[in-house]
């Protein structure tokens, strides 16, 4: 016994020598885009996370739209709510009470040397779909290529920087870099495993009905496409003592309601359909949750704060579309947008306005102010293809409130004339006697957005604009979004304080081109890719804070999009039966707090 013990480690041994140009390093239970992760190698749980929470109940939410598919992972279809998340574990699990940290949860450890030029995962032995086979290396190296090559776009830059993807051992895969990528050891981390046998002979970027076998808590139960679908608890699931999860997935189910409009969703709520809400309108807030329920204590109102980035909400403009080419055009929309008072009228006047796109956080740039420092330095190569703003300073226009908007109407109509357009027979029309004429695409369901956009037509109306507004069903919205046939539309993406490779698919110059990506502006910025490229390759938490503010700087100056609000709180309405930990993470309501820290009691 004795002797095949020596001949195993001895046999090991040797293949890690075998390989070229490995550097050994001492595998870790975590990791941090900067230095350490904050939690010990025998931490107990989350530190938001309540390891003496009860398991057992179940939490009901409500969308809008519909789906058609149950392959989240791919372009094709509309995949439900929550399917990735609950169903399909990753390798690394992420703390929301830190930047960017990441501990192991189907690799016992991860390794990585100070370059980051490669990254090692070793797999727990007890990892298991949910039918009971083991996870493999093979399941992992698959994943990886699978999603790489064929999913979803958001899949694909990094994957273009593997060079070489391998086993080492019964349980360790390696994945060696081709580029200079700090957080691609992260990004890995955090990429879905899939079961390679469940794929075998079958197209995997075909839409389908048939739900991918994961090794998360949850398996797909019940489900109806464009109505429901239920996650059911699996009884038998492989992590559930691991400290990382204790606390966490404590509900036995987990159940999606689809609707057509987002009013009737409130009506499911009031009715008692639904067990949680999000209103994110503040107005409402104030006015709408004096029903019953609440007033009897059945239904409980919380506010949850939050640290992180306000990211970017509004209207965004397709560049790819002649109309919207000029930044004078599209400073000349941001200056008619009259934000004070649509907001008064639709929230109150309560709602901070996003000021760019990681303002609220140390991450954005100084509204108005000019870049100095490290800021300066990596903008001035650009200095000449940067539009007015990005240096001196930009600041979003402010109005007085009234509905008139007259300072901002004189200023849109001086950028509009600059850029070739000027009112011929009440319309406004370029040199070729064209129309200005667009159209604002909206999908169903989005009532609030319907109502901004309705006033803010009537501005542009007052310009000479032909604005429309139309609006589809959830599949015809993705549809035309992921193939940027649009002219203006609705437009969110959310930030977090460790920004890295995903701001290449949301801001890179593939996606003027290529279909699929979140680049829906079609901006082409060789220094917003510079700035990019920064911020990954940063080693010093100071130069990475100063590539983010330049970055910022860059998109914000790019008049892109007609910024509306943001919320510093979410605001959830729930049964008296749904509690959380009093503990809150920094970045308070996001992914993974609801439903993953809650649960049941009466």
């Amino acid at each position: 016994m004795m002797t095949k013990i020596l001949r195993s480690i001895l046999g090991a041994a040797l293949v890690v020598l075998a390989l070229p140009g490995l550097t050994l390093a001492e595998p870790a239970h975590g990791i941090a885009m900067y230095g350490q992760p904050a939690l010990p190698p025998d931490f107990v749980s989350l530190p938001y996370a309540n390891p003496d929470a009860p398991k057992g109940g179940r939490v009901v939410f409500g969308e809008s739209g519909s789906f058609d598919s149950l392959n989240p992972f791919i372009i094709k279809g509309n995949a439900p709510a929550g399917l990735s998340a609950l169903t399909v574990e990753t390798l690394m699990g992420r703390s929301y009470d830190e930047p960017f940290s990441l501990y192991g949860l189907l690799a016992e450890s991860i390794d990585t040397d100070d370059a980051r030029s490669y990254v090692a995962f070793t797999l727990r032995e007890g990892a298991r779909f949910s039918d009971g086979s083991p996870v493999t290396v093979e399941d992992v190296l698959w994943s990886m290529e699978k999603l790489g090559t064929e999913g979803s776009p958001r899949y694909a830059a990094a994957w273009k920087k593997v060079a070489k993807a391998e086993a080492t051992g019964p349980r360790t895969v390696r994945f060696t870099f081709n580029t200079e990528d700090r957080e691609l050891p992260l990004i890995l981390g955090l990429r879905p495993i899939l079961k390679k046998a469940q794929w075998e002979g079958r197209d995997f970027t075909a839409s389908t009905l048939e739900a991918p076998i994961g090794s998360g808590p949850y398996v797909v139960g019940e489900f109806e496409p464009g109505r429901f679908i239920t996650y059911v608890k699996d009884p038998d699931w492989w992590g559930a003592d691991l400290p990382f999860n204790r606390g966490t997935q404590n509900l036995d189910e987990v159940r999606y309601e689809y609707f057509g409009d987002a009013g009737v969703v409130f009506e499911a709520f009031k009715a008692g359909t639904l067990t949680s809400y999000r209103e994110a309108n503040p107005a409402k807030w104030a006015t709408n949750y004096s029903f019953p329920a609440v007033q009897a204590g059945d239904v409980v109102l919380s506010e949850i704060p939050h640290q992180r980035p306000s990211g970017i909400e509004g209207f965004v403009m397709n560049t790819r579309k002649p109309v919207f080419a000029d930044w004078r055009v599209r400073e000349a929309m941001i200056q008619a947008f009259n934000f004070e008072f649509i907001n008064q009228t639709l929230t109150g006047g309560v709602q901070p306005r996003i000021q760019s796109y990681f303002s609220n956080s140390v991450l954005g740039m100084e509204v108005g102010k000019p870049a100095t420092g490290r800021e300066l330095e990596l903008l001035q190569p650009f200095a000449d293809s940067l539009l007015p703003g990005a240096i001196e300073g930009y600041a979003l226009p402010v109005s007085d409130g009234s509905e008139a908007n007259r300072k901002g109407i004189r200023a849109a109509t001086a950028l509009l004339e600059q850029a070739g357009w000027t009112v011929q027979d009440g319309v406004l029309k370029n040199a070729a006697a064209e129309p200005f004429a667009f159209d604002i695409l909206l999908q169903n369901g989005a009532d609030e957005m319907l109502s901004i956009a309705s006033i803010y037509v009537e501005a542009l109306k007052r310009l000479g604009m032909q604005v429309s507004i139309t609006r589809v069903d959830s599949a015809q919205y993705k549809e035309r979004t992921n193939s940027y046939d649009f002219d203006m539309t609705q437009y969110v993406r959310s930030l977090s304080l460790s920004p890295g490779n995903e701001q290449t698919l949301y801001w890179g110059s593939a996606g003027v081109t290529e279909p699929g990506t979140r680049n829906w502006m079609g901006m082409n910025s060789p220094a917003a890719e510079a700035m990019i490229q920064a911020l990954l390759t940063s080693t010093d938490p100071a130069d990475f804070t100063a590539a983010t503010r330049a970055l910022d700087r860059v998109l914000t100056s790019g008049r892109y999009v007609v910024p509306i609000w943001y919320s510093d709180v979410s605001r959830i309405a729930h049964a008296k039966t749904l509690h959380y930990p009093e503990k809150l993470p920094i970045y308070g309501d996001w992914i993974g707090f609801q439903p993953d820290v809650w649960w049941y009691s009466e």
